[in-house]
């Protein structure tokens, strides 16, 4: 297929690009580069620096390009960033799916979005929980990738698309910024690896699903090949506490970690992992990779030198 990955230069979407290449499809990348970053790109892939918040620049590039489908993970991430500045994550979050969506319906190309599972669910979701719990984020980032998610539905009953949304657990791998709820792996390997220690807000038993992110570009070409609309959580349907992530780290690097404890931060989700039965079902989909096997290689990564080009 020929296929254009917004924020393609970014963490997940360079992985993701990567997986695409490898199964033989025409891959462009669309990203405003203002987390993402070229060196984690093949030179061979073709970027264009655009925002999806520049409508005409954005259809410009997709008409030029002319996807069968477009993986959208372009996005504003940071949930503290939302609560400070709701309209500006809106901007991103809601009227840059629209601008995507508009694009790919002038073109005709399929849309996968990138939505979240953490942040969307809510504090009293059930845990495991599945898709069908109605959604009750805590915070504008969640929100506004809910509301995204209605956006696709409602192009797939006006137009007849076959849009369909993945919502992430937290994602974690090589060439992630240590930045953010879903960068404590990062930031753990990195203190690990500098001989300091870890900090743990609140008592450490808060519990999230951990996914890593090659298993998370495996779901998005799964969902790619099948070819049909809806909803998926792709997570691994286990709880990891902090105080687990720390053993296992541990036992990756080498080194007796003893952390240090600060107060929990208000709001602050205390249980989170995601059912993925309908993935199993729907796309054949399953995670492969252990948290234990991906400290071990996130570890790696970061006493390499934290390269752009990590493998998966």
């Amino acid at each position: 297929m020929r296929i254009l990955v917004t924020g393609g230069a970014g963490f997940i979407g360079s992985h993701l690009t990567d997986a695409f290449v490898a199964g033989g499809d025409e891959v462009t990348v669309l990203d405003d580069l203002s987390r993402g970053r070229p060196g984690r790109l093949d030179p061979s892939i073709a970027l264009h620096k655009v925002s999806i918040t520049d409508a005409p620049a954005l259809r410009a590039v997709v008409e030029s390009v002319r996807p069968e489908l477009i993986c959208h993970l372009a996005a504003q991430i940071d949930v503290r960033v939302s609560v400070d500045a709701p309209a500006d994550d809106a901007v991103v979050n809601v009227v840059g799916t629209v601008n995507v969506l508009e694009a790919a319906r002038a073109v005709g190309a399929r849309v996968l979005f990138a939505s979240t599972g953490g942040a969307i669910y809510g504090v009293d979701a059930p845990v495991p929980t599945s898709e069908d719990v109605l959604p009750g984020p805590e915070a504008p980032y969640g929100t506004a990738k809910y509301c995204a998610e209605q956006y696709l539905g409602l192009y797939n009953r006006l137009y007849g698309t076959r849009h369909a949304a993945l919502r992430l657990a937290n994602v974690y791998g090589p060439r992630q910024d240590p930045a953010g709820e879903a960068g404590v792996v990062g930031i753990f390997c990195g203190r690990a690896f500098r001989g300091e220690r870890p900090t743990v807000f609140g008592d450490g038993h808060q519990t999230r699903d951990y996914v890593y992110v090659g298993d998370v570009a495996d779901a998005f070409v799964a969902a790619a090949r099948t070819d049909r609309p809806g909803v998926w959580n792709v997570g691994t349907g286990h709880e990891t506490s902090v105080r687990e992530l720390i053993d296992l780290l541990g036992h990756a690097s080498g080194r007796d970690l003893d952390p240090e404890y600060a107060p929990a931060r208000p709001g602050e989700l205390q249980r989170s992992a995601l059912a993925n039965d309908s993935a199993a079902r729907d796309l054949g989909w399953t995670p492969r990779t252990t948290v234990a096997d991906g400290l071990a290689a996130v570890y790696a990564w970061v006493a390499d030198g934290s390269p752009d080009r990590a493998g998966r």
